[in-house]
């Protein structure tokens, strides 16, 4: 027996990954300009393709799935779905970090170091930082706009 089951709300699912995309590409883009061609219109143009690939592909394969899972063991609550989505924001940094390590080599060959030496050398940067919080604003976003926008059950 379900303790509370998540229900999906399927405007939340659509708007929130785009919306958590477009607020840390906004972050990026206007922290990385240096002088780069085109300012911070382009450059957020052009990162926003793939955090939408990263965001959607892991709120509709990491987080949703989880999140259901998570709500018949324990309540839900929007601490608990925002604690959720900080960890598996965590989480996905390992295939991306991996993906970085198989292409590291020489022109972009097999990697020359040891993958734990290149994991640790890209948890040191400050950007990886903010995967897991990008999570957490998923999370949150998605439970407060299902809240928001899911019907109340009837009592049968």
């Amino acid at each position: 027996m379900a303790l509370q089951d998540a229900r999906i709300s399927w405007p939340a699912l659509l708007l929130v990954p785009l919306l958590t995309s477009a607020i840390f590409v906004a972050i990026l883009a206007v922290f990385h300009v240096d002088g780069a061609r085109g300012g911070p219109l382009l450059i957020f143009l052009v990162l926003m393709a793939p955090a939408c690939v990263v965001a959607y592909g892991a709120t509709l394969f990491l987080f949703l799935p989880s999140l259901l899972l998570l709500s018949r063991l324990v309540r839900m609550t929007g601490l608990r779905a925002c604690l959720l989505g900080f960890v598996l924001g965590a989480v996905v940094i390992v295939p991306l970090v991996a993906m970085a390590w198989k292409s590291s080599g020489p022109d972009s060959g097999p990697p020359t170091e040891n993958f734990l030496v290149f994991f640790v050398r890209w948890a040191a940067d400050p950007m990886i930082a903010l995967f897991p919080f990008a999570g957490m604003t998923t999370a949150g976003l998605y439970w407060w706009l299902g809240k928001l926008w899911t019907v109340p059950r009837q009592p049968a």
